[in-house]
This record gives structure tokens, C-alpha cells and sequence, in this order.
């Protein structure tokens, strides 16, 4: 599982989850946003001011994160002001996901290529 941020600024870098992970309020904190997001955010921003969307994650919703959020003087949108369900507001699945999952297609056609010229 990775984790990424998109603006009109541009695309912050991928943040890997470990495998086997239990992604709770503690591990998004400190691994996601301070290991990764909010730093790259705060340097592609810089003067700008940005406001994340998350998503319904529990993670994301949960008390702490939200604690966590405020006390790092993070604007965001509070989760019951979250549309219910819109894809069209979620531009990671337009910007990174679709080119990833072309990226990921073309890396297994490759692999069964190789894997079938191995079997003559």
C-alpha cells in the first residue's frame, strides 16, 4: 500500500507502507504525515496555503489524527464536511493511480513475455 498527495503544485513523493502494517491513527501520524506527506506538502507549497481532503479511512478519521493534525497547525477539512462518496473529487485517482495501474499492466506483460519465451 503507498500513500501520495496531489496539488495544483504538484504530485508529493510516494510513501510506502511496510508490509504487514497496521495502518491505525499512530502509524498514519507518524510514518505517513510526519515520515513523509506533510514535510514534502510544506516544501512544494511553501507561502501557499493548502488544505489535505482524506478520505474515510479510519485512520484518517480517527480522534488522534485529527489531534495530531490541529496541533501541527494543519488546515484540513473535517470529516463531517467530507462528501458521502464522490470519485470525482479525489484527484490521486486520476493523477497517479491510472498511469500506475498502465505502468503495473505493461510490467506484468513483460514478465509473462519473458516467462513464456522461457518456456521454448
Amino acid at each position: 500500500m503507498v500513500s501520495v498527495c496531489v496539488s495544483r503544485m504538484g504530485k508529493t513523493g510516494i510513501v510506502f507502507v511496510e508490509p504487514g502494517a497496521k495502518i491505525n491513527s499512530e502509524y498514519y501520524c507518524q510514518h505517513i504525515l510526519a515520515g513523509g506527506i506533510l514535510p514534502d506538502i510544506r516544501a512544494r507549497c511553501q507561502r501557499y496555503s493548502w488544505t489535505p481532503q482524506q478520505d474515510g479511512a479510519p485512520s484518517h478519521t480517527a480522534r488522534n489524527t485529527q489531534t495530531y493534525l490541529r496541533r501541527d497547525n494543519v488546515t484540513f477539512i473535517e470529516p463531517d464536511m467530507w462528501p458521502p462518496n464522490s470519485p470525482d473529487l479525489n484527484p490521486v485517482d486520476y493523477a497517479v493511480w491510472v498511469p500506475f495501474s498502465r505502468w503495473s499492466i505493461n510490467v506484468d506483460d513483460s514478465r509473462q513475455s519473458t516467462k513464456a519465451g522461457d518456456r521454448h
